[in-house]
C-alpha cells in the first residue's frame, strides 16, 4: 500500500488549483490532432468533484448554443492533457453533488455568487 502511494505521488502535479463545486471555471486542454497539437478552453460550472489521489476527476458542466444543449466533460486533476484551470465566479452551494442542474434550464440553472468579505 505504501509503495502504491509513493508511486502515485510521482505523477500528481505540484500546483494544484484551487477551485469548489459551483465555481465557474475555464479549463485549458491540450488536444492533439495528428502532429499539431492546440489549447482548447472549455468554461462551465463544477458540478462534481471525486477525490482519490492521482484519480482525481471533477466535472463540468456548460449549456452550449442556441438549442440550450447541455455538455458535461469530466476531467482528470492530475493529467498533463490539462493545461490549467482558472476560477471565473465563485458560487455558493450547499451540495457537494449539483447533479440536479440537469434538469434546470435557462435562470432556473444559475447559481448564487460567493460573498467574498
Amino acid at each position: 500500500m505504501l509503495r502504491l502511494h509513493r508511486l502515485e505521488k510521482n505523477d500528481m502535479r505540484e500546483t494544484v488549483p484551487e477551485f469548489e463545486v459551483g465555481d465557474t471555471v475555464e479549463v485549458s486542454v491540450r488536444i492533439t490532432e495528428g502532429a499539431k497539437t492546440r489549447i482548447q478552453k472549455f468554461t462551465g460550472i463544477v458540478i462534481a468533484k471525486n477525490h482519490g489521489g492521482v484519480r482525481e476527476t471533477f466535472t463540468v458542466r456548460r449549456v452550449s448554443g442556441t438549442g440550450n444543449i447541455g455538455v458535461e466533460r469530466i476531467f482528470p486533476l492530475h493529467s498533463p492533457n490539462v493545461d490549467g484551470v482558472v476560477v471565473v465566479r465563485q458560487g455558493k452551494v450547499r451540495r457537494s453533488k449539483l447533479y440536479f442542474l440537469r434538469q434546470k434550464i435557462g435562470k432556473a440553472a444559475r447559481i448564487r455568487d460567493k460573498r467574498l468579505s
